[in-house]
């Protein structure tokens, strides 16, 4: 089991009073037009081809340039990280994600580890010299990389990012007119990523998407564990025509003031919500969670074959993406 390199975490209360500065003053110069405030951002069409990246499949150091805390929760971060040529914007491939690496502590072992884990950046490529990344603090049992990001790297820390193909889910623009996307927890960030291509403004003809209709169902435990919620419901308003974002919540107080979906993600929701397969090319269905939302939603994640509920319900391998 992995332990992080500090011996005593700095209590919550504590960090919350260092990083809650002004969001309308924490940008980088790097990209000062670029807000930390998630609300504030809105959907960017910036895409590139693949290969164009900035980092290659040799790992890379790069500084923490900013940390802030978003949502309700008090448990999830913006985090900016620079990029190794801060003249130049990242020019990352929607839709793709980065593999960063740490040495962490093997709490059996007593001894320093490498750790990889894969992050999809929220930021898109006309921000320059730096890119975000959105990230749940899952705390000391659960989640020993995000918690290190989230609570003991200090800013001006360095974190290794590479890129390879392999991580390449799909490439935007989007051929088809209907998309669905079923997110769990953090698999919100590559929906995040698709979503800037879908909704933003194309700056010329070769990257606008075919898509004319996008609905995200977004499964969370509870309000408090919504990742850029302000962001999806701000963007939602925006693209009223284009975009449906619901919420499903499993475990919400029944006296809180939700009243959306409750429950999980059911055969019943993507019936209601979601474009059905019957569309045949037209239509394609995204998937990102934990293992068990895939096992019951489309089977294994690293398993072609479509099983489960979408299996079911008749989507096939060429219309459903395992991200």
């Amino acid at each position: 089991m992995l332990a992080r390199l500090s011996t005593k975490a700095p209590p919550r209360s504590l960090l919350s009073n260092i990083l809650s500065k002004s969001l309308s003053t924490m940008t980088n110069p790097l990209s000062p037009s670029y807000p930390m405030d998630l609300s504030a951002r809105p959907a960017t069409c910036s895409l590139v081809p693949p290969n164009k990246c900035q980092f290659n499949p040799t790992f890379q150091s790069v500084p923490l340039l900013d940390r802030i805390p978003c949502g309700e929760g008090g448990t999830s971060f913006i985090l900016r990280f620079g990029t190794p040529d801060t003249s130049k914007p990242m020019d990352l491939t929607t839709c793709a994600c980065l593999l960063a690496s740490a040495q962490l502590m093997d709490r059996e072992t007593k001894e320093l580890v490498e750790v990889v884990r894969p992050y999809t950046p929220i930021s898109t490529n006309d921000q320059v010299g730096s890119f975000d990344l959105l990230v749940k603090d899952y705390g000391e049992h659960h989640g020993y990389f995000s918690k290190f990001l989230c609570e003991e790297l200090p800013i001006g820390g360095s974190v290794k990012f590479k890129h390879i193909d392999f991580n390449v889910k799909i490439p935007a623009p989007f051929k088809q007119k209907k998309i669905g996307m079923i997110a769990g927890g953090t698999g919100i960030t590559p929906m995040i990523q698709a979503l800037h291509a879908i909704l933003g403004k194309a700056p010329s003809e070769d990257q606008q998407s075919a898509t004319d209709e996008v609905t995200l169902l977004y499964g969370s435990r509870n309000k408090n564990d919504i990742l850029g919620g302000e962001m999806l419901s701000s963007w939602s308003e925006q693209h009223k025509s284009k975009f449906k974002y619901i919420d499903v919540l499993s475990n919400e107080p029944n006296d809180s003031d939700y009243s959306g979906e409750r429950g999980f993600i059911d055969k019943k929701k993507i019936q209601e919500y979601l474009p059905p397969a019957s569309l045949g090319e037209e239509v394609c269905i995204f998937v990102c969670g934990p293992p068990i939302m895939y096992e019951l939603l489309c089977g294994p994640r690293n398993e072609p074959e479509i099983t489960g509920i979408l299996g079911e319900l008749g989507y096939t391998s060429s219309q459903v993406y395992k991200f």
